[in-house]
């Protein structure tokens, strides 16, 4: 089977088993993933938005309108990530995802990225920062890479919550920066644990 097939039959298996009705019910569709399933990196949000719910693909409002700017900045495109969401579904009133709606789609992340085998994990905003750095604030921790495992972590703030806060925005856009040294890091010392707490 292809990653994307792979991928596919997770998207399948989710509807299958009903996560989070509740959710289902109040969405218009399942925002699974976008882009390579053989990228280097994969970025993580917390849960679709309006547009996202609407379209059925991540990032495609404002934030996404930013994270695309600050790919360019770095000499990458949508095409070369993969981005998605810890929830698959927009909560009502794109309130914050709840704890329990989080765990529900956590094995499904873990699944995505087991085929997809990032170098870099990207995580934006806290709720997914707090799944693979528990107890770590982003306002400490943001820009600096982690390895958990096999993976290595880069929390970054929120593109949406950088939209509105100048000091935020030229923030993420430095820690964007980094990335490249960051895939070249991991990619010349392989498995080789860097930075461990």
């Amino acid at each position: 089977m292809t990653k994307q097939q792979l991928l596919d039959q997770i998207e399948a298996d989710i509807l299958d088993k009903d996560v989070c009705p509740d959710l289902a019910k109040s969405a218009n569709s399942l925002v699974m993933g976008d882009g390579n399933p053989d990228a280097d990196i994969v970025f993580i949000g917390e849960a679709p938005g309006k547009n996202e719910d609407e379209q059925g693909k991540p990032f495609v409002g404002a934030a996404g309108k930013f994270l695309n700017e600050m790919l360019a900045s770095i000499g990458m495109q949508r095409q070369d990530i993969y981005i998605t969401n810890i929830v698959k579904y927009r909560p009502p009133n794109n309130r914050d995802p709840l704890p329990d709606e989080k765990e529900a789609f956590w094995p499904y992340l873990l699944r995505q990225l087991k085929v997809i085998e990032p170098k870099v994990v990207i995580t934006l905003g806290r709720h997914s920062m707090e799944y693979f750095l528990p107890g770590a604030k982003i306002s400490e921790v943001h820009g600096e890479p982690k390895r958990r495992g096999d993976l290595v972590i880069l929390p970054l703030f929120h593109p949406a919550a950088a939209l509105y806060n100048g000091g935020m925005r030229a923030t993420l856009m430095e820690d964007f920066m980094k990335i490249p040294k960051i895939i070249e890091l991991v990619e010349s010392k392989g498995k080789e644990p860097t930075n461990h707490e």
